[in-house]
């Protein structure tokens, strides 16, 4: 059966992969042809008249993908869940090699590629997400100066290709935090097709040289240089066409530029309010005298969150074809020189899952159903919410299909956080059911959560209380509710190799060790001092300044009764307690005993005259000590607040729902003060 050089669909592909024989299947957790997806690729002969399919079943592949052979599919089981990924920048990397072959996640030379529901990843913009200053390395390859320095953001490629002529990226998520994430490179004859793809990445992400369509996808960007990039410089009709994109990304992003010949077609796209105002331009360090045919950028129904830019209006007059929208098509984009197929290979996953080996297909593993909702709710980045549309998020709920599919269309939802133990608490069940049904993709989705951790930590050691979302109180460093105080026990159990992390991939042992130890230096930092004294801590802080800042309406700057004794036992966990750490433990101990409210005790009463017929107060008890939740810094006076935001010294002054509906006092250093420190302090005073 002889292949069409040019048409590598989804139907057509499955029909001939059906009749040369099952496609071959890459599982990591074994059971299947192979466990490496590089070694399925060498397994393939040099030539082929058809398309290989290589189907990848979900797991995460710590591997670099090397393609010089072609016509080869691969096909991944759920783009979330197969992932590919490698930590490596572009600097590091040629200064061991003599080009760019081997830079990226995919390198690429071979034709007729598809790759399909992956997510790719360079990850080491985001692995080194606190060394802004730089990273430092050795630079064999210079013998006169060794010592070199990279940026997080330097140039960081998932995917990059050489002379590989036509490539389909479908359903894929493409992402690093630097440059060039995405580097379909071939001026002369490259034709490359993305549809409903997410891409990431820092200066020029999305940079293709040649023809490149891109359809539905979405942008993420990360530099204030430029987010997309085009080289047509070879044809006068090379082209980028950009249809139905969505674009985000930080403040004052630009859009785009361009170093040498280029045309952009932008249809139907929609740009951010905080995109900056700033046209596709002209590299400033390329001379407009080298540019042969002119400024080519055209746009169509673009429109912008918040009003428009002048830039960006309707143009395609302009162009020297003029053409209609109705003009821009797959073939017109590519000069008909190709026509990739655009249907998806929903039916050949059917397929291929019955042609899978009985050990891979057929084997099962104990079922954890509250692990199995959490494996819904995680998000792409990693992390998990605690609440969809304000209803907490309740894993023992039975979901039916629909809800499940609506809920994992919207993973790219920018609402991962750890309060109200959420992330940690899904990290740590997660563990725990791996260790009872050994079913791997519960420890995928674990290890995931603690790279999410891992990237959300300032550089200063401490957590924000979502990420990446750093609106309002969400990138306050947050030790209310025990936020970040949960994540750091976590990190220690895994430096700790203890309490069932020794379980995880052990890659995120020296992560794990060096995240705590910029932890307890954000702690040593953030422990308050008055009048010369260590005292303890308060809630929240600005995460620039470390000064203790107000969060909601009723949580104002103060000394923490609850949240400190959570900081002080995790000081106290440490194997080997540095004499700042031994200090500032006492510190906080004595203020404890210092401040604590003896022969009384809190609780309900009832109230016939309130609304639940309940009231919450505080009473004279010979034989209970409570803690207020929050003293006024410098007086050590409890205080309260409520949604005024009026300080109170009274607690009955506090509107009856806020009364009732927080907890104001406390025993939480109980326990501390009578039997853990005691402890502690004989075992390190020897």
């Amino acid at each position: 059966m002889q292949a069409s050089l040019f048409v590598t669909g989804a139907v057509t592909t499955v029909v001939r992969a059906q009749s040369a024989g099952k496609p071959i299947v890459v599982d990591v957790h074994g059971g299947a042809d192979f466990t490496s997806i590089q070694d399925a690729i060498n397994s393939l002969p040099a030539k082929a008249t058809e398309q290989r399919i290589i189907f990848i079943r979900n797991g995460v592949y710590r591997e670099k993908i090397f393609i010089e052979k072609d016509r080869i599919t691969l096909l991944g089981e759920d783009k979330n869940k197969t992932q590919l990924t490698l930590s490596l920048a572009r600097d590091i990397w040629r200064c061991e090699s003599p080009d760019d072959w081997g830079v990226a996640t995919i390198n690429l030379k071979g034709s007729d590629i598809t790759l399909e529901n992956l997510s790719i990843t360079n990850s080491f913009g985001f692995d080194h997400i606190n060394e802004v200053e730089g990273i430092h390395f050795d630079c064999q390859n210079d013998t006169l100066n060794r010592a070199k320095t990279t940026k997080r953001d330097g140039h960081q490629m998932a995917l990059r290709s050489f002379e590989t002529t036509r490539l389909i990226v479908r359903n894929c998520i493409l992402r690093a935090f630097g440059g060039d994430t995405v580097s379909p490179w071939n001026t002369e004859n490259g034709m490359f097709y993305f549809k409903d793809c997410l891409m990431e990445g820092g200066v020029d992400f999305y940079c293709p040289r040649g023809w490149a369509w891109a359809e539905n996808c979405e942008f993420v960007a990360h530099s204030k240089t430029a987010a997309i990039w085009h080289d047509g410089s070879m044809y006068k009709d090379s082209k980028t066409v950009l249809i139905n994109c969505r674009f985000r990304g930080d403040d004052g992003f630009k859009l785009g530029r361009y170093h040498r010949d280029a045309q952009f077609y932008l249809i139907n796209c929609s740009f951010p309010e905080n995109m900056a105002d700033a046209p596709i331009y002209l590299n400033p360090s390329n001379p407009q005298n080298l540019i042969q045919w002119g400024h080519r950028v055209y746009f169509y129904n673009s429109h912008r969150t918040g009003g428009d830019y002048a830039w960006h209006t309707d143009n395609l007059s302009t162009a020297e074809a003029s053409p209609d929208v109705s003009q821009i098509t797959i073939a017109w984009t590519f000069a008909g020189k190709w026509s990739p197929s655009t249907k998806v290979t929903a039916v050949s996953q059917q397929w291929l899952k019955r042609s899978v080996s009985p050990l891979t297909h057929n084997q099962s593993f104990p079922v954890d159903s509250v692990a199995e909702n959490m494996l819904v709710y995680q998000r792409a980045i990693g992390g998990w919410p605690k609440a969809i549309h304000e209803a907490k998020v309740d894993y023992s709920k039975i979901l039916t299909d629909a809800e499940k599919k609506a809920i994992r269309s919207d993973s790219l939802h920018n609402d991962a956080t750890i309060d109200n133990s959420a992330t940690s608490r899904e990290i740590r069940y997660l563990v725990q059911a791996y260790s009872k049904t050994h079913n791997p993709t519960y420890l995928t989705a674990a290890e995931n959560g603690i790279r999410y951790c891992l990237r959300a930590q300032y550089a200063n050691g401490g957590w924000p209380q979502f990420y990446p979302d750093s609106s309002s109180y969400r990138s306050q460093i947050t030790y209310n509710d025990d936020a970040m105080i949960n994540v750091v026990n976590i990190l220690q159990d895994i430096a700790e190799r203890k309490n069932t992390f020794e379980l995880v991939d052990t890659g995120l042992v020296a992560p794990a060790g060096n995240a705590v130890r910029r932890a307890v230096d954000c702690i040593l930092k953030t422990q308050i001092l008055v009048n010369g004294e260590l005292t303890v801590w308060c809630a929240q802080y600005n995460h620039i300044s470390l000064q203790p800042e107000m969060a909601r309406k009723f949580e104002l700057v103060s000394l923490s009764g609850s949240e400190s004794v959570g900081i002080t036992r995790f000081l106290m966990r440490l194997p080997d307690p540095s004499p700042a750490v031994m200090k500032a433990v006492t510190a906080a101990v004595n203020w404890f005993k210092k401040v604590k409210i003896a022969r009384y005790k809190y609780g309900n009463v009832p109230a016939p005259d309130q609304p639940k017929g309940i009231d919450r107060i505080i009473q004279p008890d010979s034989n209970s000590t409570i803690w207020a939740r929050f003293y006024e810094i410098g007086t050590n006076r409890p205080f309260f607040s409520g949604r005024d935001s009026q300080k109170k010294y009274d607690i009955r002054e506090v509107e009856h729902e806020r009364r009732i509906g927080y907890a104001w006092y406390g025993v939480w250093p109980d326990k501390l003060l009578k039997t853990d420190y005691p402890a502690w302090l004989k075992k390190h005073s020897k």
